[in-house]
Protein backbone atom coordinates (compact mmCIF):
# COMPACT_ATOMS: atom_id res chain seq x y z
CA UNK A 1 0.00 0.00 0.00
CA UNK A 2 1.69 3.57 -1.08
CA UNK A 3 1.70 5.98 1.38
CA UNK A 4 -1.18 8.45 1.52
CA UNK A 5 0.51 11.72 2.06
CA UNK A 6 3.20 13.13 0.34
CA UNK A 7 6.45 12.09 1.37
CA UNK A 8 10.06 14.46 0.82
CA UNK A 9 12.84 13.51 -1.21
CA UNK A 10 16.11 14.90 -2.41
CA UNK A 11 18.15 14.06 -5.79
CA UNK A 12 21.84 14.51 -5.92
CA UNK A 13 22.31 16.66 -9.03
CA UNK A 14 25.07 19.05 -8.25
CA UNK A 15 28.66 16.79 -9.30
CA UNK A 16 30.41 17.44 -12.56
CA UNK A 17 30.17 13.96 -13.64
CA UNK A 18 34.08 13.94 -14.52
CA UNK A 19 34.21 10.35 -14.56
CA UNK A 20 31.68 10.54 -17.39
CA UNK A 21 33.71 13.51 -19.73
CA UNK A 22 33.82 14.59 -22.04
CA UNK A 23 29.93 14.02 -22.19
CA UNK A 24 29.26 15.93 -19.21
CA UNK A 25 31.63 18.94 -20.88
CA UNK A 26 28.11 20.18 -22.21
CA UNK A 27 25.27 17.81 -20.29
CA UNK A 28 25.06 17.47 -16.27
CA UNK A 29 24.96 13.38 -15.40
CA UNK A 30 21.62 13.79 -14.49
CA UNK A 31 20.50 14.93 -18.32
CA UNK A 32 22.18 12.19 -19.62
CA UNK A 33 20.02 10.63 -22.12
CA UNK A 34 18.93 6.88 -21.44
CA UNK A 35 17.56 6.70 -25.12
CA UNK A 36 15.94 10.41 -25.89
CA UNK A 37 15.10 10.37 -21.89
CA UNK A 38 17.24 11.43 -19.66
CA UNK A 39 18.06 9.44 -16.08
CA UNK A 40 16.49 11.92 -13.69
CA UNK A 41 13.21 11.82 -14.80
CA UNK A 42 13.18 8.05 -14.44
CA UNK A 43 14.07 8.96 -10.91
CA UNK A 44 11.51 11.07 -10.76
CA UNK A 45 8.83 8.32 -12.10
CA UNK A 46 10.12 6.58 -9.18
CA UNK A 47 9.86 8.70 -6.56
CA UNK A 48 5.98 9.85 -7.64
CA UNK A 49 4.60 6.34 -7.89
CA UNK A 50 5.54 5.73 -3.82
CA UNK A 51 4.31 8.93 -2.59
CA UNK A 52 7.53 10.91 -2.62
CA UNK A 53 6.21 14.28 -3.88
CA UNK A 54 8.37 16.75 -2.86
CA UNK A 55 11.48 16.66 -4.49
CA UNK A 56 14.66 19.00 -4.22
CA UNK A 57 17.21 18.89 -6.53
CA UNK A 58 20.84 20.68 -5.49
CA UNK A 59 22.72 21.69 -8.33
CA UNK A 60 25.96 23.47 -9.56
CA UNK A 61 27.54 22.67 -12.85
CA UNK A 62 25.41 23.22 -16.15
CA UNK A 63 22.19 23.83 -13.63
CA UNK A 64 20.47 25.60 -16.12
CA UNK A 65 20.23 22.47 -18.26
CA UNK A 66 18.40 20.74 -15.34
CA UNK A 67 16.12 23.54 -14.20
CA UNK A 68 15.24 24.44 -17.51
CA UNK A 69 14.40 20.60 -18.41
CA UNK A 70 12.61 19.55 -15.51
CA UNK A 71 11.06 23.77 -14.40
CA UNK A 72 8.34 23.48 -11.33
CA UNK A 73 7.94 19.28 -11.85
CA UNK A 74 4.41 19.91 -12.61
CA UNK A 75 4.31 17.62 -16.06
CA UNK A 76 6.04 15.23 -14.06
CA UNK A 77 3.92 14.58 -11.38
CA UNK A 78 5.53 16.23 -8.12
CA UNK A 79 6.72 19.44 -6.77
CA UNK A 80 10.24 20.34 -7.57
CA UNK A 81 12.45 23.05 -5.87
CA UNK A 82 16.35 23.75 -6.63
CA UNK A 83 19.53 24.20 -4.42
CA UNK A 84 22.02 26.08 -6.14
CA UNK A 85 25.52 25.47 -5.16
CA UNK A 86 27.72 28.58 -6.12
CA UNK A 87 28.31 32.24 -7.53
CA UNK A 88 28.22 34.55 -9.64
CA UNK A 89 31.64 36.27 -11.13
CA UNK A 90 31.67 38.74 -13.94
CA UNK A 91 28.02 37.82 -14.66
CA UNK A 92 28.83 33.94 -15.03
CA UNK A 93 27.77 30.99 -13.01
CA UNK A 94 30.50 29.75 -11.55
CA UNK A 95 29.65 26.10 -9.82
CA UNK A 96 30.73 24.86 -6.48
CA UNK A 97 29.24 22.01 -5.00
CA UNK A 98 29.45 21.50 -1.47
CA UNK A 99 29.52 17.89 -1.20
CA UNK A 100 26.42 15.37 -0.65
CA UNK A 101 25.90 15.93 3.06
CA UNK A 102 26.68 19.72 2.38
CA UNK A 103 23.81 20.21 0.50
CA UNK A 104 21.47 18.63 1.91
CA UNK A 105 22.36 21.05 5.29
CA UNK A 106 22.15 24.30 3.04
CA UNK A 107 18.50 23.70 1.93
CA UNK A 108 17.84 22.31 5.90
CA UNK A 109 19.61 25.84 6.70
CA UNK A 110 17.33 27.67 4.87
CA UNK A 111 14.36 25.82 5.84
CA UNK A 112 13.38 23.07 8.21
CA UNK A 113 12.04 21.68 4.95
CA UNK A 114 12.96 17.79 5.70
CA UNK A 115 10.48 17.01 8.52
CA UNK A 116 9.69 13.35 8.59
CA UNK A 117 11.57 10.30 6.79
CA UNK A 118 13.10 11.39 3.69
CA UNK A 119 15.09 9.56 1.11
CA UNK A 120 18.07 10.89 -1.39
CA UNK A 121 18.93 9.32 -4.26
CA UNK A 122 21.71 10.32 -6.57
CA UNK A 123 20.88 11.45 -10.05
CA UNK A 124 23.00 9.42 -12.00
CA UNK A 125 21.05 5.50 -11.93
CA UNK A 126 18.62 3.90 -12.96
CA UNK A 127 16.71 1.97 -10.50
CA UNK A 128 13.45 0.03 -9.80
CA UNK A 129 13.77 0.10 -6.00
CA UNK A 130 10.46 -0.66 -3.86
CA UNK A 131 11.20 2.50 -1.63
CA UNK A 132 7.73 2.20 0.22
CA UNK A 133 9.50 -1.54 1.57
CA UNK A 134 12.51 0.61 2.03
CA UNK A 135 10.98 3.00 4.37
CA UNK A 136 8.87 0.33 6.25
CA UNK A 137 12.31 -1.41 7.08
CA UNK A 138 14.19 1.60 7.85
CA UNK A 139 11.67 2.92 10.31
CA UNK A 140 11.00 -1.17 11.66
CA UNK A 141 14.65 -1.03 12.86
CA UNK A 142 14.54 2.58 14.21
CA UNK A 143 17.19 3.70 12.38
CA UNK A 144 18.71 7.49 12.11
CA UNK A 145 20.59 6.89 8.40
CA UNK A 146 19.89 4.00 6.17
CA UNK A 147 22.01 3.09 3.15
CA UNK A 148 20.28 0.34 0.08
CA UNK A 149 22.92 -2.04 -0.63
CA UNK A 150 23.58 -4.91 -3.11
CA UNK A 151 26.04 -7.58 -3.94
CA UNK A 152 29.03 -7.19 -6.93
CA UNK A 153 31.79 -8.95 -8.09
CA UNK A 154 34.82 -8.22 -5.85
CA UNK A 155 36.56 -7.19 -9.05
CA UNK A 156 34.00 -4.21 -9.28
CA UNK A 157 34.59 -2.83 -5.74
CA UNK A 158 37.02 -0.29 -6.01
CA UNK A 159 34.33 1.45 -7.74
CA UNK A 160 32.06 1.93 -4.86
CA UNK A 161 31.65 2.48 -1.50
CA UNK A 162 31.62 -0.81 0.26
CA UNK A 163 29.81 -1.67 3.66
CA UNK A 164 30.32 -3.71 6.49
CA UNK A 165 27.76 -5.03 8.65
CA UNK A 166 26.88 -7.39 11.53
CA UNK A 167 24.11 -9.89 11.86
CA UNK A 168 21.72 -7.24 12.52
CA UNK A 169 22.68 -5.20 9.41
CA UNK A 170 24.27 -2.35 11.62
CA UNK A 171 26.96 -0.57 9.67
CA UNK A 172 30.18 -1.14 11.33
CA UNK A 173 32.68 -0.11 8.68
CA UNK A 174 32.66 1.84 5.37
CA UNK A 175 35.40 2.32 3.26
CA UNK A 176 34.91 4.58 0.09
CA UNK A 177 36.32 3.03 -3.12
CA UNK A 178 38.77 0.57 -1.69
CA UNK A 179 41.18 -1.05 -3.65
CA UNK A 180 40.39 -4.51 -4.33
CA UNK A 181 42.73 -6.22 -1.73
CA UNK A 182 41.54 -3.61 0.75
CA UNK A 183 38.00 -4.44 0.64
CA UNK A 184 35.95 -5.96 3.75
CA UNK A 185 33.32 -6.92 2.08
CA UNK A 186 31.58 -7.07 -1.54
CA UNK A 187 28.55 -5.53 -0.64
CA UNK A 188 28.26 -1.97 -1.95
CA UNK A 189 26.29 1.66 -1.12
CA UNK A 190 24.03 2.01 -4.33
CA UNK A 191 23.67 5.65 -3.28
CA UNK A 192 20.06 5.45 -1.88
CA UNK A 193 19.70 6.56 1.08
CA UNK A 194 17.13 7.20 4.14
CA UNK A 195 17.41 9.33 6.70
CA UNK A 196 15.59 11.04 9.48
CA UNK A 197 15.40 14.77 10.15
CA UNK A 198 17.84 14.78 13.53
CA UNK A 199 20.41 13.44 10.70
CA UNK A 200 21.39 17.69 10.36
CA UNK A 201 22.62 17.17 13.86
CA UNK A 202 25.59 15.51 12.30
CA UNK A 203 26.67 17.73 9.39
CA UNK A 204 28.25 20.99 9.95
CA UNK A 205 27.31 24.12 8.02
CA UNK A 206 28.24 26.46 5.16
CA UNK A 207 31.26 23.78 4.43
CA UNK A 208 31.53 20.95 2.24
CA UNK A 209 30.79 17.51 3.76
CA UNK A 210 29.63 14.04 1.72
CA UNK A 211 28.01 11.26 2.60
CA UNK A 212 29.84 8.72 1.75
CA UNK A 213 33.46 9.77 3.17
CA UNK A 214 32.71 12.03 6.25
CA UNK A 215 28.92 11.42 7.55
CA UNK A 216 28.69 7.59 6.95
CA UNK A 217 32.01 7.43 8.89
CA UNK A 218 30.97 9.52 11.47
CA UNK A 219 27.75 7.85 12.36
CA UNK A 220 29.98 4.29 12.43
CA UNK A 221 32.37 5.77 14.79
CA UNK A 222 29.44 7.69 17.24
CA UNK A 223 27.68 3.81 17.43
CA UNK A 224 24.51 5.83 16.08
CA UNK A 225 21.58 3.28 14.80
CA UNK A 226 22.90 3.12 10.91
CA UNK A 227 21.71 -0.16 9.37
CA UNK A 228 22.12 -1.71 5.33
CA UNK A 229 19.34 -2.83 3.69
CA UNK A 230 20.11 -5.28 1.54
CA UNK A 231 17.11 -5.17 -1.25
CA UNK A 232 16.94 -7.44 -4.43
CA UNK A 233 16.09 -4.71 -7.12
CA UNK A 234 17.30 -4.00 -10.35
CA UNK A 235 20.62 -1.00 -10.20
CA UNK A 236 22.04 -0.01 -13.73
CA UNK A 237 24.59 2.76 -12.60
CA UNK A 238 25.79 5.20 -15.38
CA UNK A 239 28.64 7.09 -13.66
CA UNK A 240 31.22 6.21 -15.68
CA UNK A 241 31.38 6.13 -19.22
CA UNK A 242 31.67 2.07 -19.07
CA UNK A 243 28.77 1.91 -17.46
CA UNK A 244 27.05 4.09 -19.61
CA UNK A 245 27.90 1.92 -22.22
CA UNK A 246 26.68 -1.05 -20.68
CA UNK A 247 23.72 0.77 -19.74
CA UNK A 248 22.74 1.48 -23.12
CA UNK A 249 23.54 -2.29 -24.19
CA UNK A 250 21.49 -3.27 -21.62
CA UNK A 251 17.94 -1.31 -22.27
CA UNK A 252 18.61 -1.91 -25.99
CA UNK A 253 18.91 -6.10 -25.43
CA UNK A 254 15.67 -5.93 -23.06
CA UNK A 255 17.64 -6.60 -20.17
CA UNK A 256 16.25 -3.49 -17.98
CA UNK A 257 12.43 -4.21 -16.65
CA UNK A 258 11.28 -0.59 -16.21
CA UNK A 259 12.63 0.58 -19.71
CA UNK A 260 11.41 0.11 -23.05
CA UNK A 261 12.95 0.76 -26.42
CA UNK A 262 10.87 3.88 -27.93
CA UNK A 263 9.67 4.44 -31.52
CA UNK A 264 8.26 1.93 -33.66
CA UNK A 265 9.81 -1.09 -34.21
CA UNK A 266 9.35 -1.53 -38.07
CA UNK A 267 11.17 -4.84 -38.17
CA UNK A 268 12.21 -7.19 -35.98
CA UNK A 269 15.11 -5.75 -33.76
CA UNK A 270 14.49 -2.04 -35.39
CA UNK A 271 13.11 0.40 -34.05
CA UNK A 272 12.51 3.87 -35.41
CA UNK A 273 11.69 7.40 -33.97
CA UNK A 274 9.36 9.49 -36.72
CA UNK A 275 10.68 9.81 -40.42
CA UNK A 276 13.85 8.71 -40.53
CA UNK A 277 15.11 7.87 -43.85
CA UNK A 278 16.13 4.70 -44.72
CA UNK A 279 16.00 2.04 -47.22
CA UNK A 280 16.17 -0.98 -45.30
CA UNK A 281 16.82 -3.45 -47.79
CA UNK A 282 19.96 -1.53 -49.28
CA UNK A 283 21.04 -1.28 -45.58
CA UNK A 284 22.87 -4.13 -44.11
CA UNK A 285 21.28 -4.36 -40.30
CA UNK A 286 21.35 -6.79 -37.45
CA UNK A 287 19.56 -5.54 -34.15
CA UNK A 288 18.83 -4.35 -31.52
CA UNK A 289 18.86 -1.18 -32.66
CA UNK A 290 17.16 2.46 -32.25
CA UNK A 291 17.29 5.35 -34.63
CA UNK A 292 16.02 8.45 -33.17
CA UNK A 293 13.57 10.66 -35.33
CA UNK A 294 14.59 12.44 -38.65
CA UNK A 295 18.04 11.00 -39.08
CA UNK A 296 19.41 9.22 -42.70
CA UNK A 297 20.71 6.34 -43.23
CA UNK A 298 22.53 6.21 -46.91
CA UNK A 299 22.33 2.98 -49.07
CA UNK A 300 25.19 0.65 -48.15
CA UNK A 301 25.08 1.69 -44.57
CA UNK A 302 26.06 -1.29 -41.84
CA UNK A 303 24.08 -1.15 -38.27
CA UNK A 304 24.86 -3.70 -35.90
CA UNK A 305 23.24 -3.71 -32.71
CA UNK A 306 23.14 -2.88 -30.13
CA UNK A 307 23.50 0.18 -31.47
CA UNK A 308 21.84 3.82 -30.60
CA UNK A 309 21.67 6.30 -33.55
CA UNK A 310 20.00 9.47 -32.08
CA UNK A 311 18.45 11.76 -34.13
CA UNK A 312 19.29 14.27 -36.69
CA UNK A 313 22.16 12.61 -37.65
CA UNK A 314 23.36 11.46 -40.76
CA UNK A 315 25.38 7.91 -41.33
CA UNK A 316 26.60 7.63 -44.89
CA UNK A 317 27.04 4.99 -47.29
CA UNK A 318 29.46 2.44 -46.54
CA UNK A 319 29.94 3.85 -42.74
CA UNK A 320 29.39 0.81 -40.30
CA UNK A 321 28.17 1.82 -36.93
CA UNK A 322 28.94 -1.76 -34.74
CA UNK A 323 27.74 -1.85 -30.96
CA UNK A 324 28.13 1.91 -30.69
CA UNK A 325 26.37 4.76 -29.22
CA UNK A 326 25.75 8.14 -31.68
CA UNK A 327 24.85 10.81 -30.20
CA UNK A 328 22.12 13.50 -32.11
CA UNK A 329 23.46 15.52 -35.00
CA UNK A 330 26.43 13.68 -36.05
CA UNK A 331 27.16 12.67 -39.23
CA UNK A 332 29.28 10.04 -40.08
CA UNK A 333 31.20 9.96 -43.46
CA UNK A 334 31.36 7.38 -46.19
CA UNK A 335 33.40 4.46 -45.12
CA UNK A 336 34.29 5.30 -41.55
CA UNK A 337 33.98 2.62 -39.31
CA UNK A 338 33.05 2.74 -35.89
CA UNK A 339 33.20 -0.15 -33.01
CA UNK A 340 32.97 -0.22 -29.83
CA UNK A 341 32.47 3.50 -30.16
CA UNK A 342 30.77 6.40 -28.61
CA UNK A 343 30.37 9.54 -30.59
CA UNK A 344 29.17 12.90 -29.19
CA UNK A 345 29.79 16.25 -30.35
CA UNK A 346 33.66 16.51 -31.23
CA UNK A 347 34.53 13.74 -29.22
CA UNK A 348 34.84 10.03 -30.10
CA UNK A 349 34.93 7.88 -27.23
CA UNK A 350 35.58 4.48 -26.80
CA UNK A 351 33.78 1.88 -24.54
CA UNK A 352 36.21 2.22 -21.93
CA UNK A 353 36.44 6.06 -21.40
CA UNK A 354 39.53 6.50 -23.75
CA UNK A 355 38.31 9.74 -25.99
CA UNK A 356 39.70 12.52 -28.35
CA UNK A 357 38.77 15.81 -29.80
CA UNK A 358 38.01 15.40 -33.56
CA UNK A 359 38.58 18.80 -34.25
CA UNK A 360 42.27 18.44 -32.43
CA UNK A 361 43.14 15.63 -34.70
CA UNK A 362 41.80 17.13 -37.85
CA UNK A 363 39.39 14.00 -38.05
CA UNK A 364 36.48 16.34 -38.49
CA UNK A 365 35.40 15.47 -42.06
CA UNK A 366 35.04 12.38 -41.02
CA UNK A 367 32.78 12.85 -38.16
CA UNK A 368 31.60 15.99 -37.71
CA UNK A 369 27.85 17.93 -37.11
CA UNK A 370 25.03 17.02 -39.22
CA UNK A 371 24.07 20.45 -39.58
CA UNK A 372 27.49 22.30 -40.93
CA UNK A 373 26.90 23.53 -44.41
CA UNK A 374 30.26 23.58 -45.15
CA UNK A 375 31.04 20.02 -46.00
CA UNK A 376 33.40 19.28 -49.17
CA UNK A 377 34.42 15.73 -50.41
CA UNK A 378 37.52 14.13 -48.70
CA UNK A 379 40.60 14.69 -50.64
CA UNK A 380 41.83 11.56 -52.28
CA UNK A 381 44.48 11.95 -49.25
CA UNK A 382 41.73 11.59 -47.02
CA UNK A 383 40.06 8.63 -48.27
CA UNK A 384 43.20 7.05 -48.28
CA UNK A 385 43.70 7.84 -44.91
CA UNK A 386 39.84 6.67 -43.97
CA UNK A 387 40.71 2.99 -45.83
CA UNK A 388 43.74 2.97 -43.66
CA UNK A 389 41.75 3.56 -40.43
CA UNK A 390 39.71 0.32 -40.95
CA UNK A 391 37.55 -0.17 -37.96
CA UNK A 392 40.27 2.42 -35.44
CA UNK A 393 39.35 5.41 -35.58
CA UNK A 394 41.18 6.40 -32.67
CA UNK A 395 44.49 5.38 -34.54
CA UNK A 396 44.48 8.51 -36.55
CA UNK A 397 44.72 10.75 -33.48
CA UNK A 398 47.75 9.13 -32.46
Amino acid sequence: MRPTTPMKAMILAAGKGTRVQPITHVIPKPMIPILQKPVMEFLLELLKEHGFKEVMVNVSHLAEEIENYFRDGQRFGVEIAYSFEGRIEEGELIGDALGSAGGLKKIQDFQKFFDDTFVVLCGDALIDLDLTEAVKRHREKGALASLITKKVPKDQVSSYGVVVTDKNDRVKDFQEKPSIEEALSDTINTGIYLFEPEIFDHIPSGKPFDIGSDLFPKLVEMGAPFFALPMDFEWVDIGKVPDYWKAIRSVLLGEVRQIGIPGKEIRPGIYTGLNVAANWDKINVKGPIYVGGMTRIEDGATIIGPTMIGPSCCICEGATIDNSIIFDYSRIGPGVQLVEKLVFGRYCVGKNGNHFDLQEAALDWLITDARRQDLVEPSPQQKAMAELLGTDITAAAS
